[in-house]
């Protein structure tokens, strides 16, 4: 191969580690999401959290995590699943949020941690219309990972609407 011909290969291999972004996929009610990881700030074994009153349900309360307030959403409630009594493998996962004023930090209850993948960004298929019954403005798309599929959540839109914005604002 001459070095005209490994340049072209190795700026396509740079092009698709490009459109590749990994995500950390947790489970709920059977069901597999994932959420880009770079959003992810750690993940926590569940704890006991400090309740906030007038709050909706899904709405825990908050954890002081190193001096900062975190407020932490169950997503099964979130979503109106079932509820779960939390075990041995419900945790909280971390993540920034990024908001239009701030970017700020916040926890997701979930059933378990499920993998890491690394998913291009083509093999994301867009929601599909289900005729405005259920919001899914919150799911970016989904795809078919390891023969599973797997619903990926646009972080930023679960938790910037009126009723987290408030909730947000009383935890700080």
């Amino acid at each position: 191969m001459n070095a005209e011909a490994k340049m072209e290969t190795q700026s396509q291999s740079a092009e698709t580690e490009a459109d590749t972004s990994q995500y950390l996929t947790f489970m709920l009610a059977g069901e597999e999401y994932g959420v880009d990881i770079l959003r992810v700030q750690e993940i926590k074994c569940w704890d006991s959290v400090t309740s906030i009153p007038n709050t909706p349900d899904f709405v825990k309360g908050v954890i002081n995590l190193r001096g900062t307030i975190v407020p932490i959403v169950d997503l099964r409630e979130r979503f109106d699943l079932d509820s779960k009594e939390y075990g041995p493998t419900t945790v909280v996962i971390v993540l920034k949020v990024i908001t239009e004023e701030e970017d700020r930090i916040m926890g997701i209850v979930v059933d378990a941690v499920s993998d890491v993948y690394n998913v291009t960004d083509e093999s994301i298929r867009p929601t599909p219309e289900i005729g405005g019954v259920i919001d899914t403005g919150f799911v970016r798309g989904l795809a078919s990972v390891d023969k599973k599929m797997v619903i990926f959540l646009e972080i930023d839109q679960l938790i910037n609407n009126g009723v987290m914005d408030n909730v947000l604002e009383a935890a700080h």
